[in-house]
């Protein structure tokens, strides 16, 4: 069975729903070097993966989509201002896919085929967004977390259709660790730094064992324990940035481990199964 590994693209202050004035300036861009420090883990091991790139990083630093995508990685769409959807009108959301669209297009030659949502923040009930993926021509998204406060706790955790009338589509999210008192994010985030390695390996294996890949994300400012942080208050500081600790050991012990493919191999091959 293999998994995906899946990378939000974006920097260090991208915080949903801080302002920007809340961002130092001047501040230093942490996203390039980061990124570099994945894709070099990747090709150690031979693994394709799929960025979610937010359409404002990739406007900035036109190079790095295309340095991305060159070492054979899907590129997908994670919006472009970083803006949770509850905060968008219909339009407005349009606007911001149909506009990181044309720059991961232009940059790379082809369109995304997924999405995902900032923060978790479209839920099974936002048919609407959904129609909208379809029209502009999703195959998945990746957005549903079965997660309590930032998703849904009693969500399905492997992929799934969404039937939506003219809008059905593939859903793939992200990994969870069941327990008594709830799923824990071990998947991706400051879980995937918190909790011990070998219940996100058992985890993984539970998934494969159930005919399901295990979809694990990170950040890049993940990849480094003591880069810049936004000062939060300390509860919103930990659920932003987690640990002070850095996930690239972690990363590495699951790529010697497990076999893993991109979201679009994983949505086609459920498509056809």
């Amino acid at each position: 069975m293999k998994n995906v590994i899946t990378i939000d693209v974006e920097d260090w202050f991208h915080v949903c729903g801080c302002e920007p004035a809340a961002v130092p300036a001047p501040h230093p861009k942490r996203v390039r070097p980061n990124v570099e420090r994945i894709l070099g883990l990747l090709a150690e091991y031979d693994v394709t993966a799929t960025f979610f790139v937010l359409g404002s990083t990739a406007e900035d630093d036109p190079n790095l989509v295309p340095m991305i995508a060159a070492a054979g990685h899907e590129i997908a769409s994670h919006g472009y201002s970083h803006r949770l959807l509850t905060r968008m009108s219909p339009d407005e959301f349009r606007h911001e896919l149909k506009l990181t669209g044309d720059i991961i297009e232009r940059q790379t030659g082809r369109k995304p085929a997924g999405f995902r949502a900032p923060q978790w923040s479209l839920k099974l009930t936002d048919s609407w967004a959904f129609e909208i993926l379809h029209e502009e021509g999703y195959l998945y998204d990746s957005s549903l977390n079965p997660l309590p406060l930032v998703g849904d706790g009693s969500g399905p955790l492997f992929p799934f259709e969404i039937r939506n009338g003219k809008a059905d589509m593939v859903e793939l999210p992200p990994m969870v660790t069941p327990t008594a008192a709830g799923n824990l994010p071990t998947g991706g985030g400051w879980g995937f730094r918190f909790f011990p390695l070998r219940m996100i390996r058992s985890t993984i294996r539970r998934y494969n064992h159930s005919g399901a890949a295990a979809i694990l994300y990170l950040h890049p400012r993940e990849m480094e324990s003591d880069g810049p942080r936004l000062k939060l208050p300390p509860l919103r500081k930990f659920a932003t940035y987690g640990p002070r600790t850095e996930a690239g050991g972690r990363l590495r012990n699951l790529l010697e481990n497990f076999r893993f493919q991109t979201m679009e191999q994983l949505a086609r091959s459920w498509q056809s199964a």
